[in-house]
């Protein structure tokens, strides 16, 4: 026995070493025998893992360590009509996606919000497109999906579900194929119409099909799927696009990615890889068409909820959000059955800025763009949209601005859109439009964290 200190009991170099070494040993056999961990929704950094085994052991990637961004996402607006009963019962679902950014693995989100019944999912899958415009998908890369380790789930009514991740490398810009397939009647089926995306139904469980042959019923609609997020080395973080019908897109051309948030992803990616000193973020949408800062759609829960009432879980909730960039408001002035009132339009929009501050996130927003000569446009609405831009540009409603409205105009006539950027419904952009916005967002105004209190 060697002599004791602090009262404890001593132990001997022999011993002590005999100790460290059956240490070793075993820290090195865990680490052999685990090589991945779960990573966490706030996008803490983890090691990839398999939430389900890969069909082609010779296509999985290495284990790597990376932090869960999102790569695209999409806000549920409603049932969609005609599934209320059955719901795509006997069918696989294939819905057609865009990363943003690019990982090592990945995971889905699928959402039962607007069911009125449990959806039962007994199979799905994620793969990378074989091409663009097409069901097919490149075969090596077709992968099972798990939730909590089971092939099947079941979502509750008004519930959504985080599938387990699966290691795959998806390139950023990659069209990316995420298939379900549901055996019981349930519906309404939740989703997500002006998807500006073709995605593809097959009949029976075609789930694990790379052929894309049984895939002959074509969909503008993305559905049960909201999110995917990738574990990323070169993003960050991710910065939430909230808005309505031109966030959404909806006049920009089907297939093409045009939207005016894949113009800023676009953007954003080629300045970080050129070197310039901005952070490194994924772009995820969530422009619901018609939305409204403070009015919900009908029905229990609302369709097309208000900015309001959807911004936890749209905004909130998404993985990893550093930033959040609202484009809202035009909505309440146009589908106001009575003349919207200015300061309650920007009351609304401060609200969600400080739910945001709440969080630590920063909060960039857009001034409304014209709309003369669009069917709802008058001279009072105007004078509204002119109110509520004032506020917004003297800062007093978010952290940073970005000028839409004086980008877009007409300068001959600054209550129209310029005619180039018209979609032709004089309230909607063209592509040329989008392009337009994207390029008009000043990157810079990505820096920095949220304000405690506006």
């Amino acid at each position: 026995m060697t002599k004791r200190r602090n009262g404890g009991v001593g132990v001997s170099p022999a011993k002590h070493r005999a100790v460290l070494s059956a240490l070793v040993a075993l820290v090195v056999a865990v680490c052999a025998a685990i090589y991945v961990t779960v990573g966490a929704d706030d996008g803490t950094s983890r090691s990839a893992f398999a939430g389900g085994r890969p069909h082609h052991d010779s296509s999985v990637a290495p284990a790597s360590t990376g932090t869960w961004v999102g790569a695209w996402s999409t806000a549920p607006m409603g049932g969609e009509p005609g599934t209320e009963t059955e719901g795509l019962v006997g069918r696989s679902v294939r819905n057609v996606v865009h990363a943003s950014t690019g990982g090592t693995s990945a995971r889905i989100t699928l959402s039962n919000l607007y069911g009125q019944s449990p959806l039962t999912v007994t199979h799905a899958s994620l793969a990378l497109s074989a091409g663009d415009g097409t069901a097919a998908a490149d075969a090596e890369t077709m992968r099972h999906l798990t939730f909590n380790g089971g092939t099947s789930v079941v979502i509750p009514p008004g519930g959504q579900v985080l599938s387990d991740a699966v290691r795959l490398t998806i390139p950023h810009g990659t069209d990316v194929l995420v298939t379900t397939y549901s055996p019981t009647p349930s519906g309404p089926v939740t989703y997500h119409p002006h998807a500006r995306q073709v995605s593809y139904v097959a009949q029976g469980d075609r789930t694990e099909d790379a052929t894309g042959t049984p895939y002959t019923e074509q969909t503008p609609y993305w559905r049960y799927l909201t999110a995917l997020d990738v574990l990323s080395n070169e993003a960050t973080g991710t910065v939430v696009v909230f808005g309505d019908s031109i966030t959404d897109g909806i006049t920009s051309t089907v297939g093409a990615n045009h939207r005016w948030t894949d113009v800023l992803a676009g953007r954003l990616r080629t300045a970080v890889e050129s070197g310039e000193a901005l952070p490194r973020y994924g772009v995820v949408n969530e422009g619901i068409s018609g939305n409204q800062v403070l009015a919900d759609g009908l029905g229990r829960p609302a369709e097309n909820q208000s900015g309001l009432g959807r911004f936890g879980r749209d905004v909130l909730s998404r993985t990893n959000v550093k930033v959040v960039v609202i484009d809202l408001g035009i909505n309440d002035i146009l589908r106001n059955p009575h003349l919207a009132d200015p300061d309650r339009i920007a009351d609304g929009l401060r609200t969600l800025v400080r739910q945001a501050h709440a969080r630590g996130l920063k909060v960039v927003g857009a001034t409304l763009m014209p709309f003369e000569g669009h069917r709802g446009w008058t001279p009072a609405r105007e004078e509204v949209r002119q109110q509520v831009n004032a506020e917004i540009r003297a800062g007093r409603v978010y952290d940073a601005v970005v000028d839409f409205d004086k980008s877009l105009r007409d300068p001959y006539d600054p209550r129209r859109l310029r005619p180039e950027y018209d979609s032709g419904d004089h309230l909607h952009p063209s592509d040329l439009g989008f392009d337009k916005m994207g390029e008009a967002f000043d990157l810079n105004a990505l820096k920095g964290a949220g304000q405690a209190e506006l």
